[in-house]
């Protein structure tokens, strides 16, 4: 979604100018829109997942995000932040109920911090995330690698099905307004292999039946603003076991209401996403946590009603926050959580993401 990861780093980057203009609707092209748009103010990419690993259950996050800053595009000195790349990465351990999280930001350039405009290619110092095309037309393997405090990661997480093109052939509106809108797409069931390091203990991804070894790709990108009223936003990315794939978010007013939603739903022959209109999804919370460390309260139980079905998303472990303050100045809820149809009946995990509940997201 357009607030989402990267309204985050927005937040973190100083004055952001008037109104966007709505962006216009086109085809996306490939290769070309992996790589980065540094035309357009933010974009990221994001891959959550889960993997077994010696037995145990394993969540992981990276994100990397691309940020430009408009108040020094005009300046002609090399060392001019003109674009800040941010990342975040995280590892929960379900098995031992803890998550380890860590960040880094730097300008683009000197060899520091990159983002191609070719393909998604993008480096911070010792993290990067890469896709490299496989033989077969059209798939991809993203290649992660990230180096963090305390734990390390080592994936590959090659393509299952063909992208998912998000909103209207991949333009997605986040609010009432035209202006409110994003380039996305997904890639869910991606699979995964590598290995998870923990306190310098390798563990190497083994065989196991989904939902396990499962990942969910999101990229976007945009010049727009979310809603002067909005404070923050929900949202799920769900690979189900039978090899469909779920995604729903609203934004949320100061009240908790929702002033805007969406989603989509794609069946397991990928031949077709059933896209939700902002009235078909509604996010209903069962059960709450409150974090020891903010004091935000997060819910960390959901009901949420689609046109596809109702279902309930839980979290597997409810200390789950990240305290991102240090990069992109704001502090979320974001881990990996499991999704039960009408019957209770386990049909799928992926993550659940919740901002502006421990801060309202304040944009300049």
């Amino acid at each position: 979604m357009i607030a989402r990861r990267a309204l985050l780093a927005l937040g973190a980057c100083g004055a952001l100018g008037g109104r966007a203009a709505a962006l216009p609707a086109r085809a996306l092209v490939f290769p070309r829109d992996h790589g980065s748009h540094p035309g357009l103010r933010t974009e990221w990419w994001y891959i959550t997942g889960q993997a077994r690993a010696e037995g145990r259950l394993w969540g992981f996050q990276i994100t990397f995000f691309r940020s430009r800053v408009d108040d020094t595009q005009a300046l002609q000195s090399a060392f001019a932040a003109r674009q800040l790349v941010f990342a975040h990465a995280a590892l929960t351990d379900v098995q031992g109920a803890r998550q380890l999280h860590d960040q880094r930001i730097a300008r683009a350039g000197f060899g520091i911090a990159q983002a191609s405009a070719d393909d998604c290619d993008i480096g911070l110092r010792d993290w990067s995330l890469r896709r490299l095309p496989t033989n077969a037309p059209g798939a991809s393997r993203y290649e992660i690698r990230a180096q963090a405090e305390g734990f390390a990661l080592a994936l590959d997480c090659p393509s299952t099905q063909p992208v998912l093109l998000q909103g209207d052939a991949g333009l997605s509106r986040k609010g009432p307004e035209p202006d409110q809108a994003s380039y996305y797409y997904s890639q869910p069931q991606l699979a995964v292999t590598g290995t998870i390091t923990l306190a310098g203990r390798h563990m190497t991804v083994t065989d196991a039946p989904a939902p396990d070894n499962r990942a969910w790709m999101d990229h976007e990108w945009s010049e727009a603003l979310m809603a002067p009223d909005a404070v923050g936003w929900d949202w799920m990315g769900m690979n189900l076991v039978d090899g469909s794939a779920l995604m729903a978010f609203q934004l949320r007013r100061a009240d908790g209401s929702a002033l805007w939603a969406g989603g989509s739903w794609r069946r397991v022959d990928a031949s077709g996403a059933r896209i939700f209109g902002p009235k078909e999804v509604l996010f209903t919370p069962l059960r709450h946590w409150q974090s020891p460390g903010s004091g935000a309260n997060y819910p960390v139980q959901w009901r949420v009603d689609t046109p596809v079905g109702s279902f309930t998303v839980q979290a597997l472990l409810d200390a789950q926050e990240l305290d991102s303050r240090a990069s992109t100045g704001a502090t979320y809820w974001e881990g990996l959580s499991l999704l039960r149809n009408e019957a209770k009946q386990e049909v799928g995990r992926g993550y659940l993401e919740m901002t502006g509940y421990a801060q309202r997201l304040r944009l300049g």
